[in-house]
């Protein structure tokens, strides 16, 4: 029963399925919705650690959403950039459905035979060398902040330095919150870790004045394009100053792809814009269309550094998480993904400068930027309400960087749903900046 809900109260649980003839209590008589009370979106016995939204969803198809209640939404979140080919994928779900039936989990004190069938294919399209898998993106931006580290001991470097960007984010664990760039998600969290230098975007002369002089630094640490921090791209040219300048000094040049890549800038990876390869490359979100995967991609100068022992997981690698990896590399290959979102995301970002265009003029809108489908539209004042007067009016978006909008639909989203976004999120702008802050 996919559509599975649970009302609850301290004393009483009951449980229902949302089927294509209606409601139906596990008792089987059906529930009529005219008559059900609104079912109320409440965690009280989840820690409180998102600012959530009061919906609560049930099930989806393709690129919409419904919640419990039976509102539709047309999703153009994506799950924070994870659900790469929507919802219920008529590929997929038979892909997973099959893998469940035989196996889930085993560990990696055996061999997994997708691991090498989806490490082969993320070497053929990175052009690198090897893969080590694990759960989230968090963990693989770990792997590679201690690849950096092992690399230089293994050149004699007692206390290796990463340079790490401004307004960067690689994750909420203590060493990933320390290579992040934002103060207000570090406070009451230190001592941060060691080993850091921080300098800001597109900039390589603060980079080298960073970073000269100095033989304990090992890496170049950044996103291709910044998510959390604003949809902030990098530009080429910079990104091939920074691969010559770490070929130059023998530093490990890696790029976090955990939101930008895997298809969503219309490339696998948004660095394949600028023609170049990083030696290590964390990778998640979209990898396994909404089961939980992560990887780190490693070229021939970081492909050795870890031996048995050095690092691991327990559920990284696992048959079903491989399994959905391989699948849907399989089905944007075979569906033309990628062409997707380069041709629906320039469409999405014509039309935003198009209906914004007076608001772009008087400086209210600061920028649309972006590629593919990874957009951000930045106000010129913080403007979180947006975040809960779209999915109002039945669209589901991020608000980041206080002031940025930010689009991360499936790859699957159509010309006509990305109109419906504009005629949604277009009006709604506007309203909001003819309003009183």
């Amino acid at each position: 029963m996919r559509n599975l809900q649970q009302s609850c109260n301290f004393m009483a649980i009951e449980w229902w399925h949302d089927g294509p003839m209606g409601r139906f209590a596990l008792n089987g008589n059906p529930m009529n919705a005219a008559t059900q009370p609104e079912i109320t979106a409440a965690s009280p016995h989840v820690m409180n650690t998102y600012g959530r939204l009061p919906i609560a969803l049930s099930h989806g198809q393709g690129c919409e959403v419904w919640d419990v209640n039976g509102r539709r939404y047309l999703d153009a979140l994506a799950g924070i950039a994870v659900n790469t080919l929507g919802h219920n994928h008529p590929k997929l779900v038979p892909a997973l459905q099959d893998q469940l039936g035989k196996l889930i989990h085993t560990s990696n004190y055996y061999h997994v035979p997708n691991q090498e069938v989806l490490a082969a294919q993320l070497v053929q399209l990175s052009g690198m060398t090897n893969v080590f898998f694990c759960s989230t993106g968090l963990e693989a931006n770990e792997a590679a902040i201690k690849l950096a580290r092992k690399f230089g001991h293994n050149k004699g470097i007692e206390r290796p330095q990463i340079v790490v960007y401004e307004n960067a984010f690689h994750g909420r664990s203590i060493a990933t919150l320390s290579a992040t760039g934002n103060t207000k998600i570090q406070a009451g969290f230190g001592p941060l870790v060691e080993g850091f230098i921080r300098v800001p975007l597109n900039d390589v002369d603060a980079l080298r004045k960073a970073t000269e002089g100095n033989p304990d630094v090992v890496a170049v640490f950044f996103e291709a394009i910044q998510g959390e921090g604003g949809i902030r791209p990098m530009q080429v040219e910079y990104l091939k100053q920074v691969r010559k300048l770490c070929d130059e000094r023998d530093w490990l040049l890696m790029i976090d792809e955990v939101q930008c890549g895997m298809g969503r800038t219309g490339k696998w990876f948004a660095h394949q814009l600028a023609g170049i390869v990083p030696d290590v490359m964390p990778l998640a979100k979209g990898l396994g269309s909404g089961v939980p995967i992560g990887a780190v991609v490693a070229g021939p100068r970081a492909a050795q550094l870890f031996g048995p022992g050095n690092h691991g997981t327990t559920f990284g690698g696992n048959p079903l998480a491989m399994r959905a990896g391989v699948e849907t590399l399989r089905i944007m290959q075979e569906d033309g993904l990628l062409q997707n979102a380069a041709m629906v995301g320039e469409h999405l970002h014509t039309a935003l400068v198009r209906e914004l265009r007076h608001e772009i003029a008087s400086g209210a809108v600061k920028e649309v930027r972006g590629q593919g489908l990874m957009i951000g539209i930045e106000l010129h004042r913080p403007c979180g309400p947006l975040l809960g007067s779209c999915a109002d009016n039945g669209l589901l978006i991020s608000v980041t960087a206080e002031n940025v909008v930010r689009l991360l639909p499936p790859l699957i989203m159509t010309t006509a749903q990305a109109d419906e976004v504009i005629a949604i999120l277009c009006p709604l702008i506007r309203t909001f900046l003819a309003s009183t802050p």
